[in-house]
C-alpha cells in the first residue's frame, strides 16, 4: 500500500493525504475546490465556529443524513428514567437552579449506547460507550451527551464523518459490524496522530464493560459555568458509579455475545426492576483561566483530559435510575439529545470538537425525527412552562394561541424576552483572522497516551497489548500495521515490541516523528480501573450450579450470604425445573446450563453430589462451565464432591486461593468474592 502523505502547515504538526498527479481535487457538492479538509473555519486559532463555513456544514450536514431512522452512530441504545438529587451548592460558580437548589430532586432520562455498531448489533462489543443524561430542569432541558471515556478520537468535528466512515463496516463488502478490527479503521486511525490518546483507551478494558452500571461517564468536552454575578469557571463533568468500576475479559465479551447479546441490556432492565437502583454521583473539575493557561496541554483539546490529580473532582450530586421506560421506541429510541440544550448558567467552550457538535445535533433530529417538531415529543419535551412563537410544521403538537403570532406586536399578546432570566452567553472577547487552522497548542499528540498506559496496573497493560495484537492482526495491510506500531513506539517501547511480537513482525518501523516532543508526566492512578476496584461484591451476580441430591443447607447458606453481600443469586441446573436436594426438597432453576455459561456471572459455585458430580464431568457444557470460570479467573466454591468427582475433569491439576471448598458458612468465599477476580492465577 502506497503511503502518499506530504505535511501540511498550521495544523498542529499532522501528516494529511493531499492532492497530487495521483488525485482529484476535493470539492464541494457543487464542485468549489476545498483547501482544507481538516479544520473548521474559526476565529483566530482557538476561537469559535463561524457559521459562513459552508464546506463544514454541508460535509456534516449530508453525513447526520445518511441513515434513517437508525442513528448514525450510538444506534444500539439503551434508556431509563430517574431522578438527579443535588447535595452541594454550587451558587458560588454558577446560576442554574439544578445545580444551586440544594435537595432538589430533577427529573432525567439517561441513554446508554455503543458508537460503532448498528442497531441490531451485540451488547459487548468492544467500543465506546454513550453515556448522555436529559435534565427536565425547571429552567429548561440540560442535556448533557457524554461518553464513558474522558477523551475522544479527534480535535475538530471536521474529521467526525471521516472517523465514523473508517469505524463502520466497509462500504464495499458491509463488514466488519460493531469492530473496529479492520484496514480502514487503523489506517485512519494510523494517519491521525492526534488519535493516539483514544487508541490506547479503545484498546483498554474501558471499552469491554461489565455493565452499563459498572462504568464511568464523562461530558468530554471543557464547558463554562457562570454565576449570577457573571463570573466564568471552566469545569469537566463526571458521573462516578457508586458501585465501582468493572469490565471483562474479551475472551468473555466474545462468548457473552454469543450466550446473551443483550447482557448490557438484560442487566439494566434486572437490576431497576428488583429495586437495586444504580446510582452515579456527578462530579466536576473546575478551574479557572490561570490554571488553563498554566497546564501542560489544551483545555480546549477534546483529546486531552485533566488528571484528577491536578484538580480532584468535586462530587456535588447523585443521579438514580429506577424506571424503566413503558415504551422503547417511544422513548428510548425518539429521545433526542443535543450538546446544545444547556440552561442559565452553564455554556459552552471554544473547543472545536463542542462547536461542531452543536451544529450537528439539531440537524441530524430533523432527518431522524421527521422535521422541526421533534421537541413536541413527549421523552423531548420540557417538564417546565415554555412559550414562544415557533409555530406549524411537521407533525405540529401544539401552536401558539392567539391573533399575535409575532413580537413586537401592540395586543399585547405572546411571549417576551426576559433579560434577568434568560440565557445570555458569556461575553468572552474573541479576535483574530479567519482561518482554517489547528491551534499549535493542541500538537502533542502522545504524552497522554504514554501517561495513559503507564497509569495501569500490569495486569491492564497485558490487556491492552493483547486488543492491539487481535485488531491489528486482523488488518490485511502490512504498512497499516507497521504504521500503528510505530506510533506505540513513541507511546511506549516496550508496548510497541510486545505488539510487534504478537504479530509476528521481524523487524520494528522506525518510530512516529511527533510535532511536539513528548512531556514525561506522572501515572495518574484514578485512570486505571482495576486500582480503583470496589471492595464490594454488591451488584454482581453469583452463578450457582445445582445437581440432585445435595445438601439443601448449604446451598441456602450460600444463598443467604451472597444476598447479605448485595448480590443477585442465580441458580442453573441441567434441566430449568431444577433439582431435588437430599432431603426431597426441590430447588427452583433460574437457567439451564446450555443457556447459562458462567461468562454470565461474577463468581460462581457448582454444588454436586457425588453422582451429580461424575454426572457434570460427562458433560461439555458442565466443564467449559467451570473451565471458563477458571480462566476468566473468577473466584469459584465447591462442595467436597464436586471437587473430587468433577474439578479434575474440567480443570486437570490445577488449583489456587482463588478455589474454595464449601465445608461450612460460605462466608470466606463471599467475603474474596469482593476482590471480583483472582488476578494472581494469571501470574
Amino acid at each position: 500500500m502506497k503511503d502518499d502523505t506530504t505535511p501540511r502547515k498550521g495544523t498542529g504538526g499532522e501528516t494529511h493525504q493531499v492532492a497530487d498527479d495521483n488525485h482529484e481535487t476535493m470539492t464541494t457538492q457543487v464542485g468549489m475546490p476545498i483547501s482544507d479538509d481538516q479544520n473548521t473555519l474559526k476565529v483566530g486559532q482557538r476561537g469559535p465556529h463561524l457559521i459562513e463555513d459552508q464546506v463544514f456544514r454541508e460535509k456534516i450536514f449530508h453525513f447526520d443524513h445518511e441513515r434513517i431512522p437508525e442513528r448514525v452512530v450510538h444506534a444500539r441504545g439503551y434508556g431509563a428514567h430517574g431522578t438527579f438529587e443535588l447535595t452541594e451548592d454550587l451558587s458560588d460558580i454558577t446560576r442554574a437552579k439544578v445545580l444551586t437548589e440544594v435537595g432538589e430532586k430533577t427529573e432525567v432520562f439517561v441513554r446508554f449506547s455503543t458508537v460503532a455498531g448498528n442497531k441490531g448489533s451485540a451488547d459487548l462489543a468492544r467500543d465506546v460507550r454513550g453515556f448522555a443524561v436529559k435534565f427536565y430542569t425547571k429552567e429548561g432541558n440540560w442535556d448533557l451527551v457524554g461518553n464513558n471515556i474522558p477523551v475522544f478520537f479527534i480535535q475538530d468535528a471536521m474529521k467526525f464523518p471521516d472517523l465514523i466512515h473508517a469505524a463502520k463496516q466497509e462500504p464495499d463488502r458491509g463488514f466488519p459490524q460493531a469492530q473496529t478490527a479492520h484496514d480502514n479503521f487503523w489506517d485512519f486511525i494510523s494517519l491521525m496522530p492526534e488519535a493516539m490518546h483514544m487508541a490506547l483507551w479503545i484498546m483498554s478494558d474501558r471499552t469491554i464493560p461489565r455493565s452499563f452500571r459498572f462504568m464511568e461517564g464523562f461530558g468530554v468536552h471543557t464547558f463554562r459555568l457562570v454565576n449570577a454575578e457573571g463570573k466564568s469557571s471552566f469545569v469537566k463533568f463526571h458521573w462516578k458509579p457508586r458501585l465501582g468500576m468493572q469490565s471483562v475479559l474479551w475472551d468473555e465479551a466474545v462468548k457473552i455475545n454469543g450466550a446473551d447479546p443483550d447482557f448490557h441490556r438484560r442487566d439494566l432492565w434486572d437490576a431497576i426492576q428488583k429495586g437495586d437502583y444504580p446510582q452515579w454521583d456527578l462530579g466536576l473539575q473546575v478551574f479557572d483561566e490561570a490554571f488553563a493557561e498554566s497546564f501542560d496541554f489544551d483545555v480546549l483539546d477534546a483529546t486531552k483530559l485533566i488528571p484528577e490529580e491536578l484538580v480532584p473532582v468535586r462530587r456535588v450530586g447523585t443521579l438514580t435510575l429506577n424506571r424503566m421506560v413503558d415504551n422503547f421506541f417511544a422513548e428510548t429510541e425518539q429521545v433526542a439529545f443535543q450538546t446544545g440544550n444547556i440552561v442559565p448558567g452553564i455554556d459552552h467552550s471554544n473547543d472545536p470538537l463542542l462547536q461542531g457538535r452543536n451544529f450537528s445535533y439539531l440537524d441530524t433530529q430533523l432527518k431522524r425525527l421527521g422535521g422541526p417538531n421533534f421537541n413536541h415529543i413527549p421523552i423531548n419535551a420540557p417538564k417546565c412552562p415554555f412559550a414562544h412563537l415557533q409555530q406549524d410544521g411537521h407533525m405540529a403538537m401544539h401552536n401558539p394561541k392567539g391573533r399575535a403570532n409575532y413580537e413586537p406586536n401592540s395586543f399585547g399578546e405572546g411571549p417576551r424576552e426576559d433579560p434577568e432570566r434568560g440565557f445570555t452567553s458569556y461575553p468572552a472577547e474573541e479576535a483574530g483572522a479567519k482561518q482554517r487552522v489547528r491551534s499549535e497548542t493542541f500538537a502533542d499528540h502522545y504524552s497522554q497516551a504514554r501517561q495513559f498506559y503507564l497509569s495501569q496496573t500490569d495486569v491492564e497493560k497485558g490487556h491492552i497489548a493483547d486488543a492491539f495484537v487481535f485488531e491489528l492482526s486482523k488488518v490485511e495491510h502490512l504498512s497499516i500495521r507497521q504504521r500503528m506500531v510505530s506510533h506505540l513506539m513513541v507511546v511506549d517501547g516496550d508496548l510497541a515490541k510486545t505488539v510487534a511480537d504478537g504479530l509476528g513482525m521481524a523487524d520494528l518501523p522506525n518510530p512516529a516523528k511527533p510535532a511536539r516532543d513528548v512531556v514525561e508526566t506522572k501515572a495518574s492512578p484514578a485512570l486505571s480501573i482495576l486500582a480503583n476496584a470496589p471492595d464490594s461484591f454488591a451488584g454482581r451476580k453469583l452463578g450457582v450450579l445445582v445437581t440432585d441430591g445435595i445438601d439443601g443447607g448449604v446451598f441456602e447458606a450460600l444463598k443467604s450470604a451472597a444476598k447479605s453481600a448485595g448480590a443477585q443469586v442465580t441458580v442453573i441446573a441441567e434441566k430449568v425445573g431444577g433439582v431435588t436436594t437430599a432431603r426431597g426438597k426441590t430447588i427452583a432453576a433460574d437457567e439451564k446450563l446450555d443457556g447459562a455459561p458462567s461468562v454470565l456471572f461474577d463468581a460462581v459455585a457448582v454444588l454436586a453430589s457425588e453422582d451429580g458430580a461424575a454426572r457434570l464431568a460427562g458433560m461439555h457444557g458442565a466443564r467449559n462451565f467451570l473451565g471458563d470460570a477458571f480462566a476468566h479467573m473468577k473466584f469459584i466454591a465447591l462442595t467436597a464432591e464436586a471437587k473430587s468427582g468433577f474439578w479434575s475433569a474440567a480443570i486437570p491439576d490445577e488449583t489456587d486461593k482463588g478455589v474454595f471448598v464449601l465445608e461450612g458458612e460460605p462466608d470466606d468465599f463471599i467475603a474474596a468474592c469482593k476482590a471480583l477476580r483472582f488476578w494472581e492465577r494469571a501470574e
